[in-house]
């Protein structure tokens, strides 16, 4: 015969009551909210949670400020770049007119030119006309 007897309906309804029992009692005997050492683990709870609320709030503080700093750079990056464009701007405008006076100088030179050689050769030919 083995040792291990299958229980019967009646050891599974004894065997269910004594655990309802159980739970029951331990329920019973569980401290109350009013006893001292559940007041100090709540105690003990709300003071993890506001160091938690605390440390998140830093974090907040560190990132808008990060977020702020970020942005001056940004903003300083843009004026910058919009005063660089404005200096390349006027650097382009001053040697276009610069380009411009060259070019008009070496036209009038080059008038000049046409026209002495223009005389001379009107020149020319009133010496041939006459004679000379």
């Amino acid at each position: 015969m083995s040792p291990y007897q299958r229980p019967d309906f009646k050891d599974r309804l004894n065997a269910a009551a004594k655990a309802k029992r159980d739970v029951l009692e331990k329920f019973r005997t569980a401290p109350g909210p009013d006893d001292p050492a559940t007041r100090e683990r709540a105690a003990a709870r709300q003071a993890i949670i506001e160091a938690r609320e605390q440390r998140a709030a830093a974090r907040e503080a560190a990132r808008q400020a990060r977020e702020a700093k970020a942005a001056e750079e940004a903003r300083r990056a843009a004026e910058a770049a919009v005063e660089a464009e404005r200096l390349a701007a006027e650097e382009t405008a001053r040697a276009g007119a610069e380009e411009a006076e060259r070019e008009a100088a070496l036209k009038a030179e080059q008038k000049a030119a046409r026209d002495v050689r223009y005389a001379a050769r009107k020149a020319a030919k009133k010496v041939r006309r006459r004679g000379y």
